[in-house]
């Protein structure tokens, strides 16, 4: 009889340590699926001045056709990721140094990339989007960047951390999203070869500092929308 109570204490003490492990196990994997790609975090602050173009300088025209920007969302059940295109966009050179810049983002153009075998999710997915909880295309259908400071940038010499493999300029910008504007930072590669600019960055930075709350809240776990998005532009011009 006593033989039997200890058995099932311990059979009973296995089954409680064993689903102990099992909800912590699947805390960790939702921990896991709620954060943003690995990358650089931008900074945020307030407003700056636009820079103007240097005079002496040289203008560069965004080739819209060849530049893309890519976008990376995430909640506990997984990801979503899609792109925007440019619409219009220019960079100022001096002595083969970016000096100033500014780029309008067709809020229109958001497409789904990773639901694009399955049309009526990619749909649905876009139209909530585009709609009034995220960037409501219909009154803002456009965003714009506008550079407020260009500095060199020596992963060597600069003290932090960047995860962008070979940046080398810093840069700072007005980004207006919903006529919501703020000042961001973030590292970026930035050559020029055969008369042409190219330019990288990848980031991550918070939605809802753009009036973008719509499921942020992480204490509603089953409706979640991760905050943070990543951001990532691949440049050229023409």
């Amino acid at each position: 009889m006593f033989g039997w109570a200890t058995e099932h204490t311990w059979n009973k003490n296995h089954i409680m340590r064993t689903h102990i492990r099992l909800l912590f196990f699947m805390a960790i994997l939702a921990a896991a699926c709620q954060q943003a790609p690995k990358a650089d975090k931008a900074e945020v602050t307030d407003v700056q001045a636009v820079k103007q173009p240097d005079e002496n300088g040289h203008h560069h025209r965004l080739d819209t056709a060849a530049s893309h920007l890519f976008w990376i969302g995430t909640k506990p059940t997984g990801e979503h990721k899609g792109s925007f295109r440019f619409s219009s966009g220019e960079l100022h050179m001096k002595d083969s140094v970016l000096t100033s810049g500014q780029f309008v983002i067709d809020i229109r153009s958001l497409s789904n990339i990773d639901l694009a075998t399955q049309p009526d999710m990619k749909k649905k997915l876009e139209t909530e989007l585009l709609g009034p909880n995220f960037f409501d295309a219909a009154q803002f259908p456009a965003a714009r960047f506008e550079i407020t400071e260009v500095q060199e940038f020596n992963p060597a010499t600069a003290g932090k951390d960047v995860l962008l493999k070979d940046a080398n300029y810093t840069i700072k910008g007005n980004l207006t999203i919903k006529d919501v504007s703020k000042n961001i930072s973030f590292p970026a590669k930035i050559v020029r070869k055969d008369g042409k600019v190219m330019a990288t960055a990848d980031f991550n930075i918070d939605r809802t500092q753009w009036g973008m709350t719509y499921r942020a809240d992480k204490s509603v776990q089953d409706k979640l929308i991760n905050s943070i998005v990543n951001i990532r532009f691949e440049i050229v011009t023409k």
